[in-house]
């Protein structure tokens, strides 16, 4: 088990989009690729990550199957002309096992801290494990990592506050409708930003309505978050119902202006993420409304930006702990087949002996015999499996299994046993 986990992987950081975006696994592909790799590699413990950032393979084997494995992505995806294989960077286990934590608590994300990628490696964990994909290891490591984020969210400000400028949009947006008991919000135009809006909406109370030049797109949109839709037509109607407006228009005039809004009777909140701007500056003049524009939520990404850049250095040293936690398990997950046989060998003995005198004395001496020689077989071991466990920690277990297995013949007592 030592060493033998690896993984490939492309990102954001190495790789251009189109080359991601071609060799992306949904939950079906995933399992089929699970499939192909048991068959074609013999690897038979894996863990497929993949998201619009990065598109990561980790692996047991005891050889390196980096090459191979990124050509049967290729393949898989029917690729030729502009493969993704060259671009794939094999990590060894070392590498391989940090990565994977760091990945997962978002201090590898293209936005820092980015608080959906620990539900995404959720996700890729539960596919690993319904197709039988996920051993001891990888359960083992992926609660571990479970347990780092809930430590880095409770001893670091590393998720404190919101470091796009869509999501503080939609925390601002959420922090004023909680006092509203049907709150209404309208996202106008869904380009990149006002899409990324939407998705984080989605788990929202309001209702939200969706409103784009492109009217097919608002509906294909709405019906897969389950939001309304209104047409472009009705925006005036729309911006005077709701109470919270997030616009994400390109124009080169602002669309809503302070006429729309000129008998606003009610507290209303307006965003504007729009460069040229889409809403006019004067409507934060009307009684009840604020207004917020790019600048103002740049400015407050840019704030937990630099909260969450301080936290780095706490995070690492969270992770760094888990790790040398994790490998203590691992290092032990080695011997404990030595620790098996050790005691399978005297276990053996004892009842050898037992069996000599069993037929010479009554049942309670034989219970009390049973007792004792039992306590005596722990005592015994107690001390070797201890020094086993220290040798671990230094990495030192390799010889001291060879002086048992010696000194036990305990290699000989697999073999006969079988």
């Amino acid at each position: 088990m030592h060493n033998n986990f690896r993984a490939i992987g492309i990102s954001y950081r190495n790789t251009p989009l189109d080359i991601r975006e071609s060799v992306t696994f949904d939950e079906f592909q995933t399992k089929q690729f699970f499939g192909q790799i048991k068959e074609t590699l013999a690897i038979d413990e894996a863990l497929i990550l993949s998201t619009c950032n990065r598109t990561e393979l980790y692996y047991f084997s005891d050889h390196d199957r980096s090459v191979e494995l990124a050509k049967l992505v290729d393949v898989f995806h029917g690729i030729t002309d502009h493969p993704a294989s060259g671009y794939f960077h094999p990590m060894d286990h070392a590498e391989a096992v940090r990565h994977l934590f760091e990945v997962s608590l978002g201090m590898d994300s293209m936005v820092l801290g980015d608080i959906q990628i620990t539900n995404q490696v959720k996700k890729a964990y539960q596919w690993a494990a319904d197709e039988q994909m996920a051993g001891p290891f990888i359960h083992r490591l992926m609660h571990t990592i479970f347990f780092t984020n809930k430590r880095m969210v409770q001893e670091t400000s590393f998720r404190d506050g919101t470091a796009s400028v869509a999501s503080s949009a939609v925390n601002i947006a959420e922090q004023f409708l909680l006092t509203f008991t049907n709150p209404k919000i309208a996202i106008v135009g869904l380009g990149e930003i006002g899409e990324n809006v939407a998705e984080n909406l989605k788990d929202t109370q309001a209702e939200v309505t969706l409103l784009n030049r492109t009217h097919e797109k608002a509906e294909l949109k709405a019906s897969e978050l389950n939001f309304s839709v209104a047409s472009f037509d009705h925006l005036d109607e729309v911006v005077r119902a709701s109470n919270v407006v997030i616009s994400a228009v390109q124009a080169n005039e602002p669309i809503i202006t302070a006429s729309i809004l000129e008998n606003n009777h009610h507290p209303k909140l307006l965003i504007d993420l729009a460069l040229p701007r889409s809403i006019a500056e004067e409507v934060s003049d009307i009684s009840g409304v604020i207004l917020y524009n790019v600048d103002q939520l740049q400015e407050k990404a840019s704030k937990a930006l630099e909260e969450r850049k301080a936290a780095i250095p706490q995070v690492s040293s969270i992770i760094t702990d888990s790790i040398a936690e994790f490998n203590n398990w691992s290092n032990e997950m080695e011997v404990s087949p030595t620790i098996k046989k050790l005691k399978d060998a005297l276990e053996e003995i004892r009842k050898q002996e037992l069996a000599r005198y069993i037929d010479k004395i009554g049942e309670k001496e034989a219970k009390i015999l049973d007792k004792a020689t039992k306590g005596m077989i722990q005592k015994v071991i107690k001390l070797p499996v201890l020094q086993l466990k220290a040798a671990c920690k230094r990495g030192e277990a390799e010889t001291l299994v060879g002086v048992l297995n010696d000194l036990f013949n305990l290699e000989e007592e697999k073999s006969t046993s079988k």
